[in-house]
């Protein structure tokens, strides 16, 4: 099992992703596309990423916004699994 990580690993974090934020015992980002199509195609690479990593995003479609909402919900929070997820979806954004 992954280990969550503690407040300050997590704010250390997030300061290495800007644009995400922390709600509750979860991280979440909105990404901004120019239309649906880019916004599925956006979302069709995470989800190939997430089944490799066997580590599944919440996700919100709303035409050309998707929100990833991130944890881990065997370590009950947070971890490093969410961090690298979230960092891999940056780079194909």
């Amino acid at each position: 099992m992954t280990q969550k990580l503690t407040e300050s690993d997590i704010d250390q974090r997030l300061g290495e992703l800007p644009e995400w934020t922390k709600v509750n015992e979860e991280i979440q980002r909105t990404y901004h596309f120019d239309d649906f199509v880019s916004s599925m195609a956006f979302v069709n690479k995470v989800a190939d990423a997430a089944e490799r990593d066997q580590h599944h995003p919440d996700i919100l479609i709303r035409y050309n916004k998707v929100t990833l909402t991130l944890s881990t919900h065997d370590a009950g929070g947070i971890t490093e699994k969410d961090f690298a997820l979230a960092s891999y979806c940056d780079s194909i954004a």
